[in-house]
């Protein structure tokens, strides 16, 4: 009857022959609530990672409109010269195709990079990595001494 006390979350803990524990209800209630704070913590991370991407593209819509109205609007609007106008309008927006391709490229270029990091590090981490290993412990001269290093 223990046996099916602790299968079904006695309160009592037992080990099998096969060295596999079995926790009360509590324990797995604590489980459990652990379990759904991760799992809604990253929901809401993921969401909030995928929002800024959202907001770079915004970012990038802006910028290019407001390199629009700076470069190719003013220079729309200076070209009043019959023979040097076309020539002006080419040359205006030959600077301003280069200054926004450019400048939207780099922010597309940090943005997967960062997007890239953040899979990797955030969800990768958060699937598969276990923390098992040493204990970080700086260096020390004195524990070097002292012979504290040894174990």
């Amino acid at each position: 009857s223990s046996g099916i006390n602790a299968e079904y979350g006695g309160a009592e803990e037992e080990e099998e022959e096969g060295g596999e524990e079995h926790h009360g209800t509590m324990d797995m209630m604590v489980h459990q609530g652990i379990e759904t704070i991760e799992f809604t913590l990253g929901c809401v991370s993921n969401t909030a990672s995928y929002l800024r991407l959202w907001a770079l593209s915004l970012a990038h819509a802006e910028l290019s409109e407001v390199l629009w109205s700076m470069v190719m609007k003013t220079g729309i609007g200076m070209s009043t010269n019959k023979y040097l106008g076309p020539i002006a309008i080419v040359l205006i927006f030959a600077f301003w195709a280069v200054l926004t391709v450019a400048i939207l490229i780099v922010m597309e270029g940090l943005s997967a990079f960062l997007h890239a990091l953040r899979l990797h590090w955030v969800e990768f981490q958060n699937k598969f990595y276990e923390g098992e290993g040493l204990h970080f412990a700086p260096f020390s001269f004195e524990r070097m001494l002292s012979g504290a290093d040894d174990d």
